[in-house]
């Protein structure tokens, strides 16, 4: 009889990573969005065996990357060019006969095959936040995301740059399309992009009622099609005027800082749901001292995340010359993995890894 899938009410402490699908990768630094199909050949067997290398308990990897391709079969959006396994499904799979959780992740604001087919709502296809919330857009959205959580099995997802588009293509003018939506969320004329700048009251309730509206779609399509499935909100200004005090911040399962700081998470704890778990990340861009960040967040009961860029044709970070070394001797994502593994295999910063399966405390 096969074994029972995790309940994420289970998960008592949240230990996440992602080898991050979105980023192209030479060496250990992370470039503009990967190309379609460069991770296509991604094995799940051994990807779920990094993740267990680890010491994880959540996967987080993907329904949807930036670049806008899927990462399972026979969907409503199309596949990785190339795809070589139904790769999320089978993670789901072996990942839940390990006893993790499996997440997948859809990028909000940044989509480049829906930008690219769709020149007319979107300001182009930078590696930044570029869509506007239109009708269009959120219909696309909410059918990519009931799509992926019926058919894949996954636990939940991420939903990543939940902001207000940049405009830098247009230099700062707005789409005929966002002219539209402003008047159909605020119930008046456009009044020109003169009297819109980024901090005017106006363009703040503006973006803030654009964003629920965004935020409402998501919720309502992954709980239609699984009421358990977890929605996990990251967001790299977590204290940023559009959403602090939302329905969003209320609503959210879970909800992570992405810029790594505890003071920033202690700052939106009165603001969330009764049932929201609060996560925090270590990642190169964020700068944060491992040492300090993962203690500080285990003694306050916040969940812990790291991210980085694959360093293979397969998609994987190799271990063994990061988990052998000393904490100290390591620096950026190597320093982040190294603490990350002791922690969430329970042992101390000192512990040293066997080479195989396990850290030994010293003197043991």
């Amino acid at each position: 009889m096969a074994a029972e899938p995790p309940k994420p009410a289970d998960i008592k402490e949240i230990k996440s990573y992602c080898l991050d699908f979105n980023w192209a990768a030479t060496g250990r630094k992370r470039k503009p969005f990967a190309a379609p199909g460069t991770w296509a050949g991604a094995d799940p067997a051994r990807h779920v065996a990094w993740y267990k290398a680890m010491g994880v308990n959540v996967i987080q990897t993907f329904c949807v990357s930036t670049i806008g391709y899927a990462w399972y079969k026979n969907g409503v959006v199309p596949e990785q060019p190339g795809l070589k396994h139904d790769f999320l499904p089978e993670m789901v799979r072996l990942g839940h006969q390990e006893g993790m959780l499996v997440f997948g992740y859809y990028c909000i604001a940044s989509n480049t095959r829906w930008g690219t087919e769709n020149p007319t709502l979107s300001y182009g296809t930078p590696t930044s936040y570029h869509i506007p919330y239109t009708d269009e857009y959120l219909a696309y959205l909410s059918a990519a995301i009931t799509d992926g959580v019926a058919k894949t099995g996954i636990d939940g997802f991420m939903i990543d740059w939940l902001w207000m588009p940049d405009r830098k293509a247009t230099e700062g003018k707005w789409l005929d399309c966002e002219k539209k939506l402003y008047t159909q969320l605020m119930n008046e004329p456009f009044p020109g992009e003169e009297q819109l700048g980024e901090r005017t009251p106006k363009y703040v309730e503006y973006s803030r009622k654009a964003i629920d509206r965004a935020w409402k779609t998501i919720r309502k399509a992954a709980k239609d099609a699984n009421p358990d499935c977890i929605v996990w909100l990251t967001s790299n200004h977590i204290n940023h005027p559009h959403v602090v005090n939302s329905d969003m911040y209320q609503e959210a399962d879970w909800i992570m800082n992405e810029s790594g700081d505890i003071t920033r998470i202690r700052q939106v704890k009165g603001m969330i749901g009764k049932h929201t778990r609060l996560i925090t990340c270590l990642a190169r861009w964020n700068n944060q001292d491992a040492t300090k960040v993962v203690p500080e967040a285990l003694a306050e009961n916040v969940g812990l995340y790291g991210f980085a860029a694959p360093r293979n044709n397969i998609g994987l970070i190799p271990l063994e010359n990061i988990l052998s070394k000393p904490v100290a001797e390591l620096k950026g994502d190597d320093r982040n993995i190294a603490v990350l593994a002791r922690a969430y295999h329970g042992v101390s910063i000192d512990a040293v890894w066997n080479g195989k399966d396990a850290f030994i405390e010293p003197g043991k």
